[in-house]
């Protein structure tokens, strides 16, 4: 059981904000899917509202065990997820030219989802066991990058799936960077990344599926193709620009349910929200998600221990990340690299996994003044 004075401490505005935006996403679903005169209506709303219920019970339920436990198993659950990776490569179920799903029978989930709560735990417990006062070498920046990285961000490229390893990239760039580390590395990292462009670059691209170049090449210039691989970013662009000052209304729009923009309840839902709530309603909306970011912060900053600061900054980074790059997406400032917009996008898993990791946040800012335990 939770001590009582632990839950005094429970952040309830956190909470509110975080369903809230997520509430946001089932309203936004069910216009993007509504259904078009004479045509049957899509329940993905409902489905949604159904996992915003199961994730709200798994949220609670990680806040009975104290996140010192997590850390204590970090490298058991890390383990399980590389399992879990190779298990999809093995027998996971094709979709959209992509391996990415383990079919239970009863349930279909991302592994991958998981695996960055995982990746999170294990390099949160190894950086906080590191010696404060010590910056990061080359030896031990080698250590992480082989232990840590490697393995995984090979098995997601095997899906394919390139967003999830760029998170992963991106949080372990960030938390490193916040353990601190020396300039020499610094500097002989940048050095080694412009020379191996040119080689690196050819052979990344090389190995990239169609639809994957097709978005690099979308990114760097829409009208290169804009009734093909231009098209998603043109259509979500339009979306966007005519929502105007204060937007066209809920259920208003167009753009979703007359399925001009591809993927509208997923990875482009931002733009359909953009289009009924205009620049007014995006406001108010990222000043909810930074709201998320600023406690995830704060709560780093005022966390009890090392193994609480790295676990709530490696969360936060993730859920910046989501956020900047989605939004990006939608306006053309990023390729799209199908990575959806934290707690508003459609779908199960992802969504199971953004509320598990804001437990994090919520669980490790609980038990900041803990100090009789």
């Amino acid at each position: 059981m939770i001590d009582r004075r632990v839950i005094k401490d429970f952040d309830k505005g956190f909470l509110i904000v975080i369903v809230v935006i997520a509430l946001i996403g089932v309203m936004t679903i069910y216009s993007s899917t509504r259904p078009l005169l004479g045509t049957a209506q899509e329940s993905f709303y409902l489905k949604q509202l159904n996992w915003i219920i199961l994730s709200l019970g798994c949220f609670f339920l990680a806040l009975f065990i104290d996140y010192r436990w997590f850390m204590r198993f970090s490298y058991v659950f890390y383990i399980i997820g590389i399992l879990l990776l190779v298990l999809v490569l093995i027998a996971g179920r094709k979709g959209m030219g992509a391996q990415r799903w383990l079919n239970l029978g009863f349930l279909s989930f991302q592994p991958s989802e998981f695996f960055k709560l995982f990746f999170v735990v294990a390099l949160s417990r190894y950086l906080s066991g590191l010696d404060q006062e010590e910056k990061i070498d080359s030896r031990l920046m080698l250590k992480m990058v082989t232990g840590f990285f490697i393995v995984p961000a090979v098995l997601i490229l095997k899906q394919p799936d390139l967003g999830t390893m760029l998170i992963l990239l991106f949080i372990f760039t960030a938390m490193v960077l916040t353990a601190g580390i020396k300039k020499k590395i610094i500097i002989m990292t940048v050095i080694i990344g412009l020379i191996a462009v040119p080689v690196g670059g050819k052979f990344m691209w090389d190995r990239l599926k169609d639809y994957q170049k097709n978005r690099i090449i979308a990114f760097i210039d829409p009208q290169a193709d804009p009734q093909g691989i231009g098209y998603h970013i043109k259509q979500s662009k339009v979306s966007i620009g005519a929502g105007g000052f204060i937007g066209k209304g809920y259920l208003q729009g167009t753009q979703g349910p007359y399925r001009f923009l591809p993927e509208n309840h997923t990875d482009f839902i931002f733009s359909i929200f953009a289009e009924e709530w205009g620049f007014t309603g995006s406001l108010v909306l990222f000043l909810l998600y930074l709201f998320v970011i600023w406690r995830g912060f704060d709560t780093a900053i005022t966390s009890r221990d090392r193994d609480g600061r790295f676990l709530a900054l490696g969360v936060t980074y993730m859920f910046c990340f989501y956020f900047i790059v989605n939004v990006g997406m939608t306006l053309g400032l990023m390729p799209v690299v199908g990575i959806p917009l934290p707690l508003m996008s459609y779908g199960g898993t992802a969504l199971l996994s953004n509320f598990l990791a804001l437990s994090i946040i919520e669980n490790v800012r609980m038990r900041r003044f803990a100090s009789y335990y």
